[in-house]
């Protein structure tokens, strides 16, 4: 493994630590009873409270002076200054402790915890002055810093921030620590969470837990993962939805239940779409598609009010607001509305015949549910900007919708639309169960014609409903889009710690990759940093700002021994492409 030389300077200083006697790793507790937010916030008010204060986290700024130096740190809640002077934390005759661990072998980073008292330094920063402190954790690999500037108008410009996308998300890790504002977002969505529980619970729903692990998967229009049990040779599925289980259980007598749950579908990834996703589904027993409306106004009313105070929430350039009552279109009534054309009365050729008029991408395997689908997503749904119910949907779209009751040809579904996105989908549910099993049956044949995401017929499903499902409303609402647009996030990334990602890329792949366009191997390391790991990468890259970059990158890095490319050498990799 090659070593920068902030990573060689880091283990050595360990080494030394553990050659004092110092453990890098304590194992003991350390008692903290003071965060940086509740000093900053309570000490002017409560000065008498903070005489005897244990903090700990972690080191992000220092200033050596001598015989006096100070630290920033930064624990969860936020950063406060930490004043150290050598008499105080070595009292003895043996000055070790700052001289040479404080000074000399602490790095940005290290997690320490610190005991002291809070003061006000003559600057009138609300300080910590330490008379102790303690190596909780050595840091071996060196933080992005990111440095603030402040020219002569006051404006403040940032340097060498940790903003790549793909660094941030596959090393959430470090994000969290250099960008501690992003923990908002996550803070947020807990609390969005915490507020729909509140509200089912209020209603007195039963909060349950049904399998991941599926024989059959169902409930949903998606292609499943796939894996295998060992010890009973059977094939099982990631649920793509847990619909299925949760009507079980209004058979079964439950009459209202929800479960928030992790799902899989083994499908394309972008901004708005993660393989592994989280959804909340609701069923209430004796309810239909129209009372479900009402309730979802009401708890997404309520989330907003939870989380911002108001029913208006910024999103981009719009602002969203989620008081009751919402907007409602029918299916075929909003198509007509955006594009002109009354497809009620289509046929699937017809259909056919109209996307091509309005440019919308189809093909083959596609039945009239599939085309009107792509009519609506393609033509509709980016418009829809204010929370909107889309209603009534064509029965070839809903195999576990029932039949409207007064529309021959549609079903009682709706799903509500809100800043150009599905954000819930509900039913009045199909409990009919010959017209649940033709429905299958003709999910059957769809994947026969190439639909991956066909439905599978479900006997044990079937066979429940036969014992009796009473009437039932049932709904799910995507947590991480319903998230998105309460914390303003133009990505599903920013609001899952870890998305899912594309294999990394490292320097043995690199070489692979980049290895024959002349790049010298030690600068690959540079290349990876600077996410260009692909030739396709490397062909959208200028020279001259390519060199700038390989330069200033190796310098940050301080590879020993590693010499800068010349731009002649540059322009002779992007020539090689």
């Amino acid at each position: 493994m090659q070593l920068s030389e902030q990573e060689t300077i880091r283990r050595q200083a360990l080494k030394d630590l553990v050659k004092l006697g110092i453990d890098p790793y304590p194992a003991d507790l350390f008692h903290v009873n003071a965060s940086a937010r509740d000093i900053l916030e309570n000490y002017p008010k409560q000065k008498i409270e903070y005489k005897n204060v244990s903090i700990a986290g972690r080191i992000m700024a220092r200033r050596i002076m001598g015989n006096a130096s100070f630290a920033t740190l930064q624990d969860a809640t936020g950063r406060i200054q930490v004043y150290v002077r050598r008499d105080d934390i070595c009292p003895g005759e043996d000055k070790t402790l700052y001289n040479t661990v404080f000074k000399k072998l602490l790095d940005i980073g290290d997690i320490i915890g610190v005991e002291g008292y809070v003061f006000t330094t003559k600057t009138g920063e609300i300080s910590i002055y330490a008379t102790g402190f303690k190596i909780l954790s050595k840091s071996l690999r060196p933080l992005p810093i990111v440095k603030e500037t402040v020219d002569e108008s006051g404006k403040a410009t940032l340097h060498d921030a940790f903003t790549d996308p793909e660094q941030r998300y596959r090393m959430r890790y470090v994000d969290l620590v250099v960008n501690p504002h992003v923990k908002e977002a996550f803070v947020k969505r807990t609390k969005l969470v915490n507020s729909m529980r509140e509200y089912l619970n209020g209603k007195g729903y039963l909060e349950v837990e049904t399998p991941i692990l599926q024989p059959l998967y169902g409930g949903a229009a998606a292609r499943p993962f796939k894996t295998h049990h060992n010890t009973l040779d059977m094939t099982l599925y990631l649920r793509i939805a847990n619909e299925l289980y949760l009507k079980r259980l209004i058979v079964g007598g439950l009459e209202g239940v929800y479960e928030f749950s992790k799902d899989f579908r083994n499908e394309g990834m972008s901004r708005f779409h993660n393989p592994e996703f989280t959804q909340v589904e609701l069923y209430v027993a004796y309810k239909d598609y129209n009372w479900m409306m009402d309730l979802v106004e009401e708890m997404i009313e309520k989330v907003a009010l939870d989380l911002h105070g108001t029913t208006k929430v910024k999103v981009g350039d719009n602002e969203i607001d989620f008081q009751r009552p919402w907007k409602r279109f029918t299916m075929y009534g909003a198509i007509q509305h955006f594009t002109g054309i009354d497809i009620s009365e289509m046929t699937e050729e017809e259909l056919r015949k109209t996307c091509k008029e309005l440019n919308v991408k189809v093909d083959e395997s596609m039945g009239k549910g599939k085309l009107i689908d792509e009519i609506f997503g393609e033509k509709c749904e980016p418009n829809l900007i204010q929370p909107t119910y889309i209603t009534d949907y064509p029965i070839e779209m809903s195999p576990l919708a029932k039949k409207h009751r007064s529309k021959p040809g549609l079903v009682e579904r709706f799903e509500a639309i809100c800043n150009g996105k599905e954000i819930c989908n509900a039913f009045s549910e199909l409990n009919d169960p010959l017209d649940q099993r033709a429905r299958f049956e003709e999910q059957l044949e769809l994947g026969k014609r190439g639909d991956e995401e066909a439905m599978t017929l479900d006997e044990d499903y079937l066979r429940a409903l036969e014992f009796g499902m009473p009437p039932t409303a049932g709904l799910g609402i995507g947590i991480d889009r319903l998230a998105m647009i309460m914390t303003n996030s133009t990505s599903i990334q920013d609001v899952i710690f870890f998305p899912q990602m594309k294999p990394e890329k490292r320097a043995a792949n690199i070489a692979l990759e980049l290895g024959d366009v002349g790049i010298r191997e030690e600068l690959l390391p540079v290349f990876q940093r600077l996410s260009i790991t692909t030739k396709a990468k490397l062909k959208e890259q200028k020279a001259t700002k390519l060199f700038n970059d390989v330069c200033g990158m190796r310098k940050k890095m301080k590879l020993e021994g590693v010499k800068n490319p010349t731009l002649e050498e540059v322009e002779g990799w992007l020539a090689n492409l």
